[in-house]
């Protein structure tokens, strides 16, 4: 009986390791996957881990980009606070989306459904085909109560299979 637990259970901790977990600190909002301080110093981040892959600035903008696995992880900044932590998934499935679908529900209940395709798309091949060619997107976004930040799990064609925290900009 015990082993019929210990799957779910490893689920559950991947999961809650996965996602980020809320931290006292007034500036850190949520520690997402582990590593990034959603509402944190962009500085701090690349002094602290300065394994990043690529930067770019533009203005008051500053993003860094890490390898997670086959993953990459973009951290976006403005005026120097973390507003954004998004993963890049490869290879983009559908599998995949709906296991993450799947997971955020779970955890934070039902999404705002915000998917665009073209009228003619109804099928999950059509959909698919839509998105690869740029006329169509999968997004779902999870509005946690009480939390100054949302989370977005989206496929499109630019960027792919992607789970985005954010933080809304003034």
């Amino acid at each position: 009986m015990h082993f019929f637990r210990l799957p779910l259970l490893s689920l559950s901790l991947v999961f809650l390791l996965a996602m980020g977990r809320v931290e006292a600190d007034e500036t850190c909002l949520l520690r997402v996957f582990n590593q990034y301080c959603l509402g944190g110093d962009i500085m701090q981040l690349s002094s602290q881990r300065p394994d990043f892959i690529h930067q770019q600035r533009e203005d008051e903008r500053f993003a860094l980009i890490y390898r997670a696995g086959r993953e990459r992880d973009y951290v976006m900044a403005y005026r120097g606070r973390i507003y954004k932590v998004l993963r890049k998934f490869d290879p983009s499935t559908s599998a995949r989306y709906r296991e993450w679908r799947d997971l955020l529900t779970q955890q934070h209940g039902l999404p705002r459904e915000q998917s665009r395709f073209p009228l003619h798309a109804t099928g999950l091949a059509t959909k698919i085909g839509a998105i690869q060619r740029g006329e169509g997107k999968a997004q779902l976004s999870w509005y946690p109560q009480a939390r100054p930040w949302h989370i977005e799990l989206a496929w499109t064609q630019e960027m792919g299979l992607h789970l985005a925290y954010i933080i809304p900009q003034e």
